[in-house]
């Protein structure tokens, strides 16, 4: 028996904080909600854990997602940082790759988030083999610092250009920094990427140095608070690709946070879905500002070398694939130039929050629309800290915004924004699905999110889905993902090399050394884990492409040979693009090492229903619900109440503390023996 039973997952969203607790000991679960408190989240997170538990001496574990930096990115509300750069290389992180906002438009604008009269230059240069032609002068970069620290930079980066092949001047650049500058926001660029292409590095480099200030001053406070309260246990903080890192590796790459909540939902509904036998997934995140998906096939989340946050803020580190629109409950419905209904991106949050809320917003949402079709209950609004949802508010917003111009009815021009958001998701399902050679006709659903399953009826018909899977809570999944996320690191160096030239056993050894600094990383978080798992792969072109193909490899003890990568290469290059091109001569531009630490695996069985009862006996009220351009009396039953085996029949809407669940007429929804909800076509 240990005497810290509980871990515990926070996601703080934009508009709502989520948290889900597990007892270790006796299995209990137990979750909450409530409005993100935006000037300071550690204050609504702290408040939140509190409600479940009382004594935070008994907490083993926090495993947080944070959307900290990603909103700072999206806002541009980091730090003030410099660079310090070699000669003629400043505005590498201005020109990117040229590309521009809209490939078809003619015009677009970009702002880095370095300034560049911060962007300042020291004579080096070191060639693309490796050989130093000038040495750093450590004077002269010390000048160019104490230069940036006059112009008020509280961080800075230091990023030369072939640094890749050797990083000897860009080591002895930040040692001559970390002397003159007052704190510990000094970024070395091949630290965080120590990988060809020029503009990437810079850029994940420079963001990460943009967030360092913002991410550690939130971990301060976090660690302050909870330490106010008695909270002496474990702080992991979840990373863009699935796993979790320390709150001191969280504090020198803030950048491997930049998709931390999504990540964590897509974790868990790989665990949801495994649990339950099913595959391949397309996760569905509503929450109040934003609606992510993410596509799961065999049981795998695909991982992405790169990602852009915005457009020109491109980010290289392993991150979960995350499609991400502006379309979630908070979303504003409005009428643009043309007269056309357009929902989002613009959000209303948490706060003022949709015009039900009576917080001063007079704009209609998505969560408006919903409430003014009857699909949800203004009496039991989530979140806790209200008692009531306006409905009238929502429907004279609604009208007056949408109905009146384009001559609806009210609830016809809720039911148009339902519409138009709907095809907004199912576009986004199918951009990470067809687009990508995978039949939706295989895949279920995973709502999740305060909204995610109010709309996955829809979706369902509109993107021709198997069906759907609706979790035990949706609205706080992405905190369970927290609790079942394992400890990830990865690594990244450039080879860029020939294969016909490589030394490939001596590869073989520098991976299997990565492997080794990364599993004391591990060592160092001092978590207890059930295994540790090595992962090896090679990115590989042919000569004469510019795009990789991510190559899996095994490392025998016996060690590599160029036979293996060729032949590894090979079925990688196939699966990709279903044929090869015979003749070409091979090169591997990176090697990439992960290791993971895998948590001890969580029971789904917590979820099940234990004392659960008949459908009809879970009928709670009947309700006027807006459904096909008529209103319909539709059975409300209590989800958490059902027993396994349980089916409804739609229309009808299912409640619960978190969220609520619209069947829509068509569709029936079958109880399984973990507390999800099947949602398929009626036979």
């Amino acid at each position: 028996m240990t005497t810290k039973p509980y871990a515990v997952g926070v996601d703080v969203g934009g508009t709502f904080t989520d948290i889900f607790v597990l007892n270790q000991e006796t299995g209990e679960a137990g979750i909450t909600k409530l409005p993100s408190t935006l000037d300071n989240q550690s204050r609504g997170l702290v408040e939140g854990i509190g409600r479940k538990i009382d004594d935070f001496g008994a907490i083993a574990s926090v495993i947080h997602g944070t959307t900290t930096g990603t909103n700072a990115l999206l806002e541009r509300k980091g730090a003030v940082t410099g660079m310090i750069t070699s000669a003629g290389f400043r505005d590498v992180l201005e020109m990117r790759r040229r590309d521009r906002p809209q490939t078809w438009g003619l015009r677009g604008d970009f702002t880095p988030v370095i300034r560049r009269d911060r962007r300042l230059e020291v004579a080096e240069r070191t060639h693309a083999d490796g050989t130093v032609v000038t040495a750093v002068d450590p004077e002269e970069v010390q000048a160019a610092a104490r230069q940036l620290l006059e112009m008020g930079c509280a961080s800075v980066v230091v990023f030369f250009v072939n640094s890749y092949a050797n990083d000897a001047n860009e080591r002895a650049a930040t040692e001559a920094v970390r002397a003159v500058w007052p704190n510990a926001y000094v970024t070395r660029a091949t630290e965080i990427l120590p990988e060809i292409r020029e503009f990437e590095r810079v850029s994940t480099a420079g963001l990460n140095a943009y967030l360092q200030p913002v991410v550690s001053s939130y971990m301060d406070r976090l660690d302050a608070g909870l330490a106010e309260h008695g909270f002496d246990g474990d702080l992991l903080i979840v990373q863009s690709n699935g796993g979790v890192m320390s709150v001191d590796t969280a504090r020198a790459y803030p950048v491997r946070t930049a998709l931390s909540g999504p990540a964590a939902g897509v974790r868990a509904a790989q665990a949801i879905a495994g649990a339950a036998g099913i595959g391949d997934i397309i996760t569905c995140d509503l929450g109040g500002t934003s609606f992510d998906v993410s596509l799961i096939a065999g049981g795998e989340a695909a991982l992405a070398a790169q990602t852009a946050i915005d457009f020109g803020l491109v980010v290289r580190t392993p991150m979960i694939e995350i499609t991400t629109i502006g379309a979630g409950g908070g979303s504003i419905a409005s009428i643009d130039a043309g007269g056309l209904l357009q929902v989002g991106p613009e959000s209303a949050g948490s706060h003022p929050g949709p015009v039900c809320y009576g917080l001063g917003n007079d704009r209609p949402t998505l969560t408006d629309a919903n409430l003014v079709l009857g699909r949800i209950n203004a009496d039991r609004p989530i979140g806790g800290t209200l008692d009531r949802l306006d409905v009238e508010a929502a429907r004279a917003a609604v009208a007056r915004s949408v109905g009146d111009p384009l001559g609806l009815s009210p609830e016809a021009a809720a039911e148009a924004i339902l519409r138009v958001a709907n095809a907004k998701m199912a576009g986004a399902i199918r951009l990470v699905s067809i687009e990508r050679g995978y039949d939706p006709a295989r895949f279920h659903a995973m709502p999740f999110g305060g909204g995610g399953s109010l709309h996955v009826g829809a979706l369902i018909d509109d993107c021709g889905l198997k069906g759907a899977l609706v979790p035990r809570y949706p609205g706080v999944t992405s905190a369970l993902g927290c609790v079942v996320a394992d400890m990830r690191h990865d690594r990244v160096r450039t080879v860029n090399r020939m294969l016909s030239e490589l030394d490939a056993d001596a590869l073989g050894k520098e991976m299997q050394a990565v492997a080794d600094e990364l599993h004391a990383l591990l060592d160092r978080a001092g978590v207890a884990f059930a295994g540790v798992e090595e992962v090896f792969e090679l990115d590989m072109l042919y000569l004469g492409q510019t795009h990789t193909v991510a190559v899996p490899l095994a490392v025998p003890e016996g060690g590599l040979t160029a036979e293996a990568i060729s032949e590894a290469f090979d079925a990688a290059y196939k699966a990709a693009f279903g044929r090869l091109l015979d003749g070409i001569p091979k090169r591997v531009m990176n090697l990439r090492v992960a290791v993971i630490g895998r948590r001890p695996p969580f029971d789904m069985t917590v979820f099940a229903p234990t004392d659960g009862r008949p459908a009809a006996d879970c009928v709670i009220a009947r309700r006027d619900v807006f459904v096909a351009g008529g209103w319909q009396q539709v059975p409300v039953y209590d989800r958490l109440a059902l027993a396994v085996g349980a089916v409804v029949s739609g229309p009808c809407l299912l409640e619960q503390a978190d969220t609520t669940i619209f069947v829509d007429p068509g569709l029936q929804a079958r109880c399984d023996t973990f507390g999800n909800l099947i949602l398929e076509r009626q036979t």
